[in-house]
């Protein structure tokens, strides 16, 4: 007899508490395999397809396209079990699966409309708060068309720090990686980070996750990799990652009013930016200072170092190095306040925040660890981020967790701004259009290349004698970049 088997919608992670329908990817009277992605939704912080935990006949989905539905709202009903074609088909699963490596009993926590649990099927490698009894050992899910990858010997040494917060974002440690897990549900902060360990062909279960109890984070799964590949970066093409980025997804939809005014909704990415730089301006007394600089030197360096052959140098991964080195000397704008506690969080490492212009909204993605990155290393992930912005496919591990920003506007062809500080941090780096103009060099009257700098910081945390410093130290790297040999 087929059992019945409600999906909910999940916890994502990051404190996300709704998500909107973006898309459905089953009809009703589809034939889904376990841990295939069902439904596309778009929360606060990212587009995120959603896997279904069991295998079945789905019978009933819930909410049209562009509903929000909060988290454990009902997403579908899965009728798992029967008939016995249909049941073949789920339980014969993707690519790759073998009947062996298949569970037989659901969660004890599903919710179901008809038989007593205990008949269903279902992944053990699910969702926040969802999970089965019983979890297929070393399964993996392979996409049509795709060859079943070999899972890598893991090994290798931590290259990064805890972060020790709790929103999940901390650097690796050397006890991530064991050899085994016990049979059971593997705990995953998101779908996304369960189809990087799959799509690299990791068994979730050689993990130790660093979150929460044992929960298995994106820095998780990206340590193991970086391990099985011995710690080996290969940078990707050069790229800009500041520059307005294009994106698939429809502006949010306008109503016209009575009145004649047009109506946009605050929500998704627009009404999450909204709530945090509100939430700036109201707890951060902010204050700005600037500076020009003569950026001729730099460029110059930068072209030397690209032409010497190998991955090319963007300009923002050498203002990301200098960042680093000043916050290294002023580590007060490396931040933030707890007001609870009426204290100042100074962190011991820099995960770099930079701000990303999108058809949907901004966005303001993180390198990880970005102080113990040289500018080959972050040229690199800033190129993998502003790809994943340019595909809507940043996950919330993405998009949280900064302690510091990088606000290149010059893009835009303005030369200064007073921007708002991303809360909860304490200070942003302002870049402004490098432009020729007149400047006394050496002496003597010159055409150089110049670059307005500003910092915009909390002034909680330090006094204009350590803004100024900061900002001056930026400006003496920007003109003389020789300067940063005393911190290489």
């Amino acid at each position: 007899m087929a059992q019945v088997l409600e999906f909910r919608l999940p916890d994502l992670g990051e404190g996300l508490t709704e998500a909107e329908i973006v898309r459905w990817l089953v009809e009703v009277g589809d034939v889904v395999a376990i841990d295939q992605p069902v439904v596309e939704v778009e929360t606060a912080k990212a587009m995120v397809e959603v896997p279904c935990p069991y295998g079945g006949v789905v019978t009933a989905r819930f909410g049209e396209e562009g509903t929000e539905l909060p988290v454990g709202a009902p997403l579908l009903t899965v009728a798992v079990g029967a008939p016995a074609a249909a049941r073949g088909a789920a339980d014969a699963g993707p690519p790759g699966s073998s009947a062996a490596s298949r569970p037989t009993a659901p969660d004890s926590g599903a919710r179901s409309s008809g038989a007593a649990a205990g008949g269903g099927s279902g992944s053990g490698n699910v969702l926040v708060g969802y999970g089965t009894s019983e979890a297929p050992a070393r399964r993996r899910r392979v996409r049509p068309g795709q060859p079943a990858p070999a899972a890598p010997a893991v090994s290798g040494q931590p290259d990064g720090q805890v972060n020790g917060q709790p929103d999940g974002q901390a650097g690796v440690t050397a006890d991530r990686v064991t050899a085994g897990r016990p049979e059971g549900p593997v705990p995953v902060i998101s779908p996304l980070v369960r189809r990087l360990a799959r799509e690299n062909g990791l068994d979730l279960r050689e993990l130790t996750g660093s979150g929460p109890d044992g929960l298995i984070l994106r820095a998780d799964v990206e340590y193991a990799l970086r391990a099985a590949a011995g710690q080996e970066r290969r940078a990707q093409p050069s790229a800009e990652p500041l520059a307005r980025v294009p994106s698939a997804q429809a502006p949010a939809p306008v109503t016209v009013s009575a009145a004649g005014g047009v109506r946009t909704p605050l929500k998704g990415v627009r009404g999450a930016v909204a709530d945090k730089l509100s939430r700036s301006r109201r707890e951060i007394p902010d204050a700005t200072c600037w500076v020009d600089a003569d950026a001729t030197e730099l460029m110059r360096a930068r072209t030397a170092m690209n032409a010497t052959g190998g991955p090319k140098i963007s300009l923002v991964a050498l203002l990301a190095r200098i960042c680093t080195a000043a916050l290294a000397r002023f580590p007060e704008l490396n931040s933030t306040v707890d007001t609870a506690a009426r204290e100042v969080v100074r962190f011991d490492h820099v995960h770099l925040g930079f701000a990303a212009q999108t058809d949907r909204g901004l966005v303001v993605p993180v390198v990880r660890d970005a102080h113990a990155r040289d500018a080959e290393s972050l040229t690199a992930e800033f190129a993998r981020l502003t790809g994943a912005a340019r595909a809507g496919t940043l996950t919330p591990g993405d998009l949280t967790g900064g302690t510091f920003t990088l606000n290149n506007y010059g893009v835009f062809g303005v030369d200064g701004s007073t921007p708002i500080i991303n809360h909860p941090e304490a200070a942003m780096l302002g870049v402004g259009r490098i432009v020729p103009r007149p400047w006394v060099h050496e002496g003597e009257l010159a055409v150089r290349q110049v670059v307005q700098l500003s910092l915009t910081f909390d002034h909680r945390v330090c006094d204009g004698g350590t803004a100024g410093g900061f900002l001056r130290y930026v400006a003496d790297c920007v003109e003389q970049p020789t300067v940063l040999l005393r911190t290489l």
